[in-house]
C-alpha cells in the first residue's frame, strides 16, 4: 500500500526550545520570527508519531492535472455551460439565462476556455459558437453568442445604498469592500500604485439586506456556485493568473468512524443521531470542551498535548463517544487541542479541498489586498457546503481564541501560523512539492489563515452583484416559461370569465397592498397566519419579526430562531438580514411575498456552544 508521509524538512531551532511571545497583532505580514512556530508545528505533527498503529492503514491523497483540453471542459461543465461544446448536454436555456447575466470580464473568460477548446479539437466537429445559439425559441435569429457577451455591461447597481467606486471615501479608497460592482471589473480599473496598507477592510451596510451562506434556496445556490466560479477565473484573469484546479484520485477511506473519515461520510451518520447536523459532532464536541474548561490556557494550540495521552485518547473516543461513556472530564486542555487538529489533518481529503486548494494559494498572487480578499470571499463560496460550514465554524473559534489573547498568549499571528499546517498540509501533498515551494507555501498559506479568520464576517457574504444576477437569470427564465404559458393562460381566463364574472374582481386587500403602503406577512407555521405591516421608509426586518411577536399569539419559539423571507418573484427564497430596509427590497422584487419561519440554525455560528454528545 501507499505509506503515509511523515518526513518533515528541518529548519533552524529556537536556541531556547521556547516558543517566542509575540503581542502585536496588527501587521498585516509574518516575519521569520512569527514563521519559526510554523516549523516548530510541523515537528511537533512529526513527533507525534501520526500514522502508527492505525487500524486500518488508508491511502494518501493523490492529485492530478486532468488532460489538455479536459481542463476547459471541466470548467464550462461546472459553470453550467456543457451545451457550449456538447450538443448533447441538457439545459441549455438555463444557460441562456447564465449568459445573458454576465459581465464583460465574465464573458471573457467563458470566451477564453471555449477558445481553448476550439483550437485542441480541430480534428473533431465542433460547432462555432454563434450556430449553437441560434437554436429555436431561444435567441433571435440574428444574435449570437459573442454579441450576447461582449456587449454585456455591469447590471444596473444603485438598489440600496451601497457605495459605487466614484463615492468610496477619499481618505482610505479601499477600505470598504464594494460589493455591489463585479470584482473581475473592479479590478480593471486598478493601478499598480493603488496598492494599500491598510487592513481595516469592513463590509458597506446594502438597505436591501446582506446575503450570508445559508440564505439561500438550493435552486439559487447553484447559481450562485456557477457565477461565483466564472467571477472567480475573470478576476485572476485580470492579474494572468491561470489556475490549473487539481483533481483527486479516488481513495480507499474508512467508512465509519470518527478521524480519518470522509466529512460528507461523517455528516451522514451524525443526522442519523441529530437531524440537521452541519459540522461533524466529534469537532463541535472538542470545540465546547476547550471552551468550557476556558480559553485562558496558555500557549492553547502552541503547544501540543502529550503524544502518548492523546494517541490513548483518540483510540478510546473511537470506541466510546457515540455512547456517551467518554470521560470528558479528565481530558486536558492541551491534549482537546491537539486533538481538534489531529481531526483536522486527518480528514481523507484536505478541508479546503483538492480542487479548490490550489486557487486558495494563488489568492495572494493578485496585486491588491483588495483584489486578495475579494478572491478569498469567491473561493470560500465555491467550498462544497460541508467544507465551508466546517471551515466557519473552525474559523469563529480560532477568533474566540485570540480574544483571549491577553491571557493566552495567542495573537492572530500566532493562531495563524499554528494552524496552517494542521490546514494545508494534507496527507501525500507534501511528496509533491519540492522544500524551495514548502519554505515560500509556509508563509503564504500562514497569511490566508490569518486572512481567514480576520475578516470571516466579509468571506461568507455572497457579494450583491452575483445576488443581482441570480435575480437577473431568474427574470430570464421566468420570461421564456411566460412566453410559452401565455396563451394557455389566456384561454383559461377568457372560459373563467364567461362562467364566473362576477368573482373574477380581486379583493382590494393583497393585491396592491404594497401600493396602499402597507405588506401583507404570512406565518403559515404559527397560530397568527397573516398579518399587515405598515410600510415606512426604515421599517427593517427586524421590526417587521418584532411586530409579529409582540401580537397575541400561542407560538413560543426564541426571537432569535425566526426569519423574515422573501419568497418568489425574481428569487427563489432568501432568509432575510435583520438590517434589511423593506420598502428598498420591495422595489427591488416587487412580486415577492414575505413569510416569516423559522430560520437556518446553525449553533456552533452564531450562539454558544452547547453538548452535543448525549444520544438516546
Amino acid at each position: 500500500g501507499v505509506h503515509r508521509t511523515t518526513c518533515f524538512s528541518s529548519r533552524p531551532k529556537n536556541a531556547s526550545g521556547k516558543p517566542p511571545h509575540h503581542c502585536c497583532n496588527s501587521r498585516d505580514s509574518l516575519d521569520e520570527l512569527f514563521m519559526d512556530e510554523y516549523w516548530t508545528e510541523v515537528e511537533n505533527i512529526t513527533l507525534s508519531g501520526e500514522g502508527k498503529g492505525d487500524a486500518e492503514p488508508q491511502d494518501v491523497v493523490q492529485l492530478k492535472l486532468p488532460d489538455e483540453g479536459e481542463q476547459e471542459k471541466a470548467w464550462l461543465t461546472e459553470a453550467g455551460l456543457a451545451p457550449l461544446f456538447d450538443e448533447s448536454a441538457s439545459d441549455p436555456e438555463d444557460m441562456m439565462g447564465l449568459l445573458f447575466t454576465l459581465t464583460r470580464t465574465q464573458a471573457a473568460a467563458v470566451e477564453k476556455r471555449f477558445e481553448t477548446i476550439r483550437k485542441r479539437s480541430k480534428q473533431h466537429h465542433i460547432p462555432d459558437v454563434r450556430d449553437i445559439f441560434k437554436l429555436p425559441g431561444t435567441l433571435e435569429s440574428k444574435v449570437s453568442l459573442p454579441h450576447v457577451l461582449l456587449t454585456r455591461t455591469n447590471l444596473v447597481v444603485g438598489q440600496g445604498n451601497g457605495a459605487g467606486p466614484s463615492e468610496q471615501s477619499v481618505s482610505e479608497p479601499e477600505t470598504d469592500i464594494n460589493l455591489e460592482l463585479s470584482f473581475s471589473d473592479q479590478a480593471l480599473s486598478y493601478k499598480e500604485d493603488s496598492k494599500t496598507s491598510s487592513e481595516n477592510f469592513k463590509l458597506s451596510r446594502d438597505k436591501t439586506g446582506l446575503t450570508k451562506m445559508g440564505d439561500l434556496s438550493p435552486q439559487d445556490m447553484k447559481k450562485v456556485h456557477r457565477l461565483v466560479l466564472i467571477e472567480m477565473t475573470a478576476l485572476f484573469d485580470t492579474a494572468g493568473i491561470d489556475l490549473k484546479a487539481h483533481k483527486a484520485v479516488k481513495l480507499k477511506v474508512k467508512e465509519s468512524g470518527l478521524f480519518g473519515v470522509p466529512l460528507a461520510t461523517l455528516l451522514e451518520q451524525d443526522q442519523r443521531r441529530q437531524p440537521g447536523t452541519k459540522v461533524p459532532i466529534i469537532l463541535q464536541r472538542l470545540i465546547f470542551h476547550i471552551e468550557e474548561e476556558g480559553l485562558d490556557t496558555e500557549w492553547l494550540l502552541r503547544i501540543p498535548g502529550s503524544a502518548t495521552r492523546v494517541k490513548a485518547v483518540h483510540v478510546e473516543l473511537e470506541g466510546k463517544f457515540y455512547e456517551g461513556l467518554f470521560s470528558w472530564e479528565s481530558l486536558k486542555q492541551h491534549d482537546a487541542a491537539s486533538l481538534l487538529k489531529l481531526f483536522i489533518r486527518e480528514l481523507p481529503h484536505p478541508l479546503l479541498t483538492v480542487e479548490y486548494l490550489i486557487a486558495f494559494m494563488a489568492v495572494l498572487k493578485l496585486p491588491t489586498k483588495t483584489q486578495q480578499l475579494q478572491a478569498l470571499n469567491l473561493v470560500v463560496l465555491l467550498l462544497p457546503e460541508s467544507s465551508r460550514d466546517v471551515l466557519k465554524a473552525l474559523m469563529e473559534f480560532l477568533q474566540r481564541v485570540i480574544d483571549h489573547k491577553e491571557q493566552n498568549k495567542m495573537t492572530l499571528n500566532n493562531v495563524a501560523v499554528v494552524m496552517a499546517p494542521n490546514i494545508f498540509m494534507f496527507k501525500g501533498f507534501r511528496n509533491k512539492i519540492s522544500m524551495q515551494q514548502e519554505l515560500s507555501m509556509a508563509t503564504e498559506t500562514a497569511n490566508i489563515v490569518r486572512l481567514l479568520i480576520r475578516y470571516q464576517n466579509l468571506l461568507w457574504t455572497i457579494p450583491k452583484f452575483i445576488m443581482n444576477q441570480v435575480r437577473k437569470q431568474n427574470t430570464e427564465n421566468q420570461k421564456k416559461i411566460s412566453k410559452e404559458r401565455a396563451m394557455r393562460k389566456l384561454l383559461k381566463k377568457i372560459a373563467y370569465d364567461r362562467e364566473k364574472p362576477e368573482k373574477q374582481k380581486k379583493p382590494p386587500s393583497e393585491a396592491d397592498s404594497s401600493s396602499q403602503g402597507f405588506i401583507r406577512v404570512q406565518a403559515p407555521q404559527f397560530s397568527k397566519v397573516s398579518m399587515a405591516v405598515q410600510l415606512t421608509e426604515e421599517l427593517q426586518a427586524f421590526d417587521v419579526l418584532s411586530h409579529f411577536l409582540s401580537q397575541k399569539s400561542s407560538v413560543s419559539v426564541k426571537r432569535e430562531d425566526l426569519c423574515l423571507y422573501e419568497i418568489g418573484g425574481n428569487i427563489k427564497e432568501r432568509c432575510l438580514d435583520e438590517d434589511t430596509y423593506m420598502k428598498d427590497l420591495l422595489e427591488l422584487n416587487p412580486s415577492a411575498k414575505w413569510v416569516i419561519k423559522a430560520g437556518n440554525v446553525f449553533p456552533l455560528l452564531n450562539c454558544p456552544l452547547k453538548p452535543l454528545y448525549v444520544f438516546s
